[in-house]
């Protein structure tokens, strides 16, 4: 797992405060659905709504997978946020666009996968969040077991859970990301979204996410 760039981590940081695509609540948590408690909340979607940071993050995007993955000869969304964010970068870099849905669709053909399959088609995966990487990986493993090569995955933004470390090490996928919550830190403080005093806080829910606050 690496960024990109510090100071594309920064901007991008600053561009999801500013639109309120995160918002942090130390002093009053979010719950997530794994019954954690967490005092942030990432909705990287917001970002489409607002031109300049879509246009910024597609823009990021595409330099990160051109400098880390040159090889690409397609772009695969993970459903369902992946997907406008990897149509947007197929569409800058002139590539096939394929998306990969949580499930097998329930009628029809029952596609996993949408779009083309080509078979040995090197391919790098959109993701717009990562948590701890488990329905991105599984995403993954779908794309190899229908014949596909598997750079790589790129994303907006990380928690910088170890456990996500962890879990793309072990299944050998190189993870780059524009920003992570280490680097979403410092921009908070400086804009007054949180203050000094919660530092502690915040730091120590990174590190242990699934007992903070319990």
């Amino acid at each position: 797992m690496e960024l990109y760039s510090k100071e594309t981590a920064a901007a991008v940081a600053q561009k999801l405060l500013d639109i309120q695509a995160i918002r942090l609540q130390p002093n009053q948590p979010f719950t997530w659905a794994s019954g954690w408690k967490s005092p942030i909340y990432c909705d990287n979607r917001l970002s489409l709504s607002f031109p300049a940071v879509r246009t910024f993050i597609k823009n990021a995007l595409v330099e990160a997978i051109k400098s880390k993955f040159p090889a690409a000869e397609a772009i695969a969304g993970v459903a369902t946020a992946g997907i406008p964010q990897g149509a947007l970068i197929a569409e800058a870099m002139d590539l096939p666009f394929i998306y990969v849905r949580s499930k097998p669709k329930g009628h029809g053909m029952e596609n996993m996968i949408e779009g083309k399959v080509t078979a040995n088609q090197k391919v790098v995966v959109i993701e717009d969040l990562i948590s701890t990487g488990g329905s991105s990986l599984k995403a993954v493993e779908a794309l190899k077991a229908a014949g596909f090569e598997v750079l790589g995955m790129a994303a907006i933004f990380t928690y910088g859970f170890d456990l996500a470390a962890k879990n793309f090490q072990d299944a050998n996928i190189k993870l780059v990301c524009l920003s992570d919550y280490e680097a979403m830190l410092p921009q908070a403080i400086d804009s007054k979204y949180v203050s000094d005093s919660d530092l502690d806080s915040l730091g120590e829910w990174r590190k242990s996410p699934n007992t903070w606050k319990q």
